[in-house]
């Protein structure tokens, strides 16, 4: 694991030659006349892209994704979207699995690095460069990576193959309202303010990074089998985390003994916690986790409830209406009281 820390940098990435099926700026800029497109968020649009919304450097980096990323069988994928605890699942994948190479008090990459760093993205980090494909040879095995993509989009490798993939959903409402604090920071003065309700409308619409947010849910939801895919709830795993970390080193192959039981599930916890994570120095003043933002941007709140402080009465009357609809006899379920 030596070098675990340092292997996401310009050195890493190799120098093959643009391949055929990797779009230039110009025939990007053609195919997306094609596509149906609305108000972005944070970019003047997002566009409607094998039947979810994402923003025209994301469609180029999941296009090489689907052209060459191949899985292998020990491979783990963390599958979220935005603002639904992906900074957090990072943290604690990354920490059950290497629990054995680091202490959590002294010298664990957590402390210096955030999350996004040792988990890379696929569409944000290894395939963002579209002229340059990753050595994906430099991660360490188990390779542990992440997407926002639906499961219907995610590459033939990774479906087919035996790999892992987790998936962590969180209460709708507390979604919408991290999401629209987070892009807000980060929305280019440019574009103006991003109101509230304007968000709002476009969330209920389905019109949100990689939404519509049910669909998404359920494309996973429906491929929920054991040792292949494991659906988990930001809520559950807040109100019993320990418990839920020992699901968790289940699934992946890296089960927590009795002894371990006793004392490192909660040191994980403790280490992954909102308010441990918000307070290192890395992530109070570090920059680049993720693109160009402030890594300070990825901590906000972190609670459950939080929605209510934003809330009119029709605002839950119309998303509870819309995920009553759209979740019908899913088996998804949320308590947002």
């Amino acid at each position: 694991m030596t070098g675990t820390t340092h292997i996401f940098n310009s050195q890493s990435i190799t120098g093959k030659p643009k391949q055929q099926e990797t779009l230039s700026e110009e025939e990007l800029d053609e195919f997306l006349t094609s596509l149906p497109k609305e108000k972005g968020w944070r970019t003047p649009n997002l566009f409607l892209f094998q039947g979810f919304w994402c923003q025209p450097k994301e469609i180029r980096a999941i296009i090489s994704i689907q052209n060459h990323f191949i899985a292998q069988d020990t491979d783990v994928i963390l599958a979220t979207i935005p603002k639904s605890g992906t900074t957090w699942l990072k943290a604690l994948t990354f920490a059950i699995v290497n629990r054995n190479n680091f202490n959590v008090h002294h010298n664990h990459p957590l402390l210096t690095h955030n999350p996004h760093e040792l988990v890379p993205f696929l569409e944000y980090k290894l395939y963002a460069d579209s002229n340059r494909l990753p050595d994906l040879s430099l991660l360490p095995s188990p390779r542990i990576v992440a997407t926002h993509v639906p499961f219907g989009a995610l590459p033939d490798s990774i479906k087919t193959s035996n790999c892992k993939i987790i998936y962590i959903c969180r209460n709708p409402f507390d979604t919408f309202v991290s999401i629209w604090h987070y892009l807000c920071k980060i929305r280019p003065e440019s574009l103006g303010p991003l109101p509230i309700e304007e968000a709002f409308d476009l969330y209920c619409r389905g019109v949100t990074g990689y939404g519509p947010y049910w669909d998404h849910m359920l494309s996973y939801w429906r491929e929920t089998a054991p040792n292949k895919v494991l659906f988990l709830k930001y809520e559950e795993m807040k109100v019993d985390t320990c418990n839920q970390l020992k699901i968790l080193g289940e699934f992946l192959g890296f089960p927590f003994t009795e002894e371990e039981e006793k004392g490192v599930i909660e040191d994980i916890s403790n280490l992954c916690s909102f308010q441990n994570m918000k307070d290192l120095e890395v992530n109070k003043k570090g920059k680049g986790a993720i693109s160009v933002f402030e890594n300070r941007d990825l901590f906000r709140k972190g609670e459950i409830g939080d929605w209510m402080n934003y809330f009119t009465p029709s605002m839950f009357e119309r998303l509870s209406n819309v995920m009553d609809e759209k979740l019908e006899g899913s088996g998804i379920t949320f308590t947002v009281s």
